[in-house]
């Protein structure tokens, strides 16, 4: 037997059948291109900032493990953010971390992980690395949330948690807050609020995190400039803070991380007035993709547009032609049914949206 053929018949006898079916988390190549897939800033910060940063980092010892006490940078991020002061938070590398956590310490193997769908990709993931049972309730025709539809599924799965991603990606929907408190009301576990698009939007359910005993907000840094450094955090109840916790890996928020993110928080405003600015270049760039042949686009809530297109050529062959261009945004085509010939378009700057519009006019008009 040779060695390939005895490595296979290893893996095949020791890793999880439904994880040797699955494909990893596409990242795309870069280098060179538009990069609109991603839902990222793209603006470097300021050179003030970055020397701010050159300097903590510089200043930090990489010869000792992470201190324990992050009382300091835990105070920095509630007054960046407008956490409540009585509130609990919890760091993790990336949300994508936090929703590992989520999941491992509340569900036992089997029991059910719900939410809208199509939604963010990482719910389903994590509930099927970490053994539990994903619910996804369909979306309306019109990526809209189906209230009836969530609370007959809460009822019949009583899921141990539920999250919603407020706004949602990759549709970009904004759930009513009447809907994300009957939800709330309905759930007997946990209902956790990912706002990691909530800088491009006034809704936020933050200030009433302790106001139901079985709600957390969850954030990231990533989309409003910062997604190099994979920082997510949790905001709830102390008590739910605590047990999560216990599941949390020991240093997991490195010292560079923890540095870097302090010195930025220093210059909150910076990330503030980036997030307006795509914030306001959202409409323009919504308004000149509708008014393209064949194309429908729906209303967002992020720094994001859901696009269809229906015309003479649909959303891979749009895609496909994209990516010669060398501009890349996320093909949704076949993810789901609801998402048929969609396309995900991160708002760019001005230059890169307006190069995106060009060659959409170009593929269009073939």
């Amino acid at each position: 037997m040779s060695p390939a053929a005895g490595v296979a018949g290893r893996i095949a006898g020791t890793v999880r059948a439904d994880i040797r079916e699955l494909a990893a988390y596409p990242v795309a190549h870069a280098e060179g291109c538009i990069k609109l897939d991603a839902m990222e800033c793209p603006y470097e910060l300021p050179p003030q900032v970055r020397d701010d940063i050159a300097r903590a980092v510089r200043d930090t010892p990489l010869n000792r493990y992470p201190a324990a006490d992050l009382s300091a940078l835990r105070q920095a991020v509630k007054t960046a953010f407008g956490v409540p002061e009585a509130a609990g938070l919890l760091f993790g590398n990336g949300s994508d971390e936090l929703i590992h956590l989520i999941v491992q310490a509340c569900c036992n193997p089997g029991e059910a992980v719900l939410s809208p769908w199509p939604s963010f990709v990482y719910f389903d993931m994590a509930a099927r690395f970490d053994h539990a049972r994903f619910v996804g309730v369909p979306l309306t025709a019109d990526l809209e949330l189906d209230l009836p539809a969530m609370l007959a599924a809460i009822e019949a799965h009583q899921p141990k948690v539920v999250f919603l991603a407020v706004p949602n990606n990759p549709t970009g929907g904004l759930w009513p807050d009447d809907a994300i408190a009957a939800i709330i009301a309905a759930a007997p576990g946990l209902v956790v609020l990912d706002e990691a698009y909530q800088p491009f939007t006034d809704a936020t359910w933050m200030p009433r995190v302790l106001d139901a005993p079985n709600v957390l907000v969850m954030r990231t840094v990533s989309k409003i400039g910062l997604a190099g450094l994979r920082f997510g955090y949790l905001a709830g109840h102390p008590d739910w803070i605590a047990e999560l916790d216990k599941v949390r890996p020991p240093y997991n928020l490195d010292v560079l991380t923890q540095a870097a993110l302090t010195a930025v928080l220093r210059h909150k405003p910076v990330l503030d007035e980036q997030a307006a600015r795509l914030r306001a270049d959202r409409e323009p760039l919504a308004a000149a993709l509708a008014a393209l042949p064949g194309v429908r686009v729906f209303p967002s809530a992020g720094n994001f547009l859901l696009v269809r297109f229906s015309g003479k050529l649909d959303g891979n062959a749009v895609h496909q032609a994209l990516k010669t261009r060398k501009i890349l945004i996320r093909n949704f085509s076949n993810a789901h049914p609801l998402l048929a010939d969609c396309l995900r378009i991160s708002v760019g700057a001005p230059a890169e949206n307006a190069a995106l519009l060009c060659a959409l006019q170009e593929i269009l008009s073939a």
